[in-house]
This record gives structure tokens, sequence and C-alpha cells, in this order.
């Protein structure tokens, strides 16, 4: 039993070591996994924690709700939608803006400089139907 463990493991990080070849529509293909800090990783943020977190200037103002994180299609660059005026989301819209734009203390999600104003003078986002 130890012995098939031990080959497991040995297994295991020589695959994530060494690129991984992948048949795709009858190309090869190579696919360099990378190793990760996964204990830095846990101390972020999950976007199912962020999405529907209210968003606030640094005086403390509600400027916001975050609908939606989207990552852009080079897979980098992630964006948040946020929801902004209106009442219970009867009449808001929705805007978009580089997610590096927001930080965070602790569990809040601050804008820094943003009013309810500046934010509804932005142009009005709206998802794609794909």
């Amino acid at each position: 039993m130890r012995t098939l463990l031990a080959t497991a493991a040995i297994v295991a990080t020589a695959a994530l070591a060494a690129p991984v070849y992948v048949l795709a529509q009858g190309a090869p293909q190579t696919v360099q996994l990378a190793k990760l800090d996964v204990v830095k990783v846990a101390t972020g943020y999950r976007a199912s924690k962020v999405i529907g977190a209210t968003v606030v200037n640094e005086a403390n103002d509600t400027v916001g709700k975050v609908d939606d994180v989207i990552i852009g299609k080079d897979g980098k660059s992630p964006f948040a939608v946020l929801s902004v005026g209106g009442f219970l989301g009867v009449g808001s819209k929705l805007v978009v803006l580089p997610y590096e734009q927001l930080t965070t203390t602790g569990s809040r999600i601050v804008l820094p400089g943003a009013t309810k104003d500046a934010l509804k003078a932005l142009p009005e986002f709206k998802y794609t139907s794909s």
C-alpha cells in the first residue's frame, strides 16, 4: 500500500513538472502546467463572494454593487460589472471597469474617487447573448 501511494505521489509530481502533450483536433499541442502557492491563492477573493458585494468609495458611501466578474478574452484581465443607481435593482444600470481599479480592505470593496453620479455617467454595459 505504501509503495502504491509513493508511486502515485511521484507520478503526480512528475506530471505537474513536465509538459503535457494534448492531441486536439489532430494536432499535437504542448500545455505547460504551473506550480502555484496554494496557500497564497487561498487568501484571495472568490468570485462567488465578490458578486453581490456592495462597492463603496473611500468616504464609505455606497456607489454600486458587483453584478458580475468577467474574464477578458486574453484570460488575464478581469473586469467588474457594477450595478449603479436604482432602488432594489429597479432602474439600475450596469457599467464595467477593470477589476484592478477596485481595492479590498478586509471585507469591503472600495472604488477610490467614485461617486454614484460619475458611475451613472459611464456607458451602459450589456451582456452579449453568447
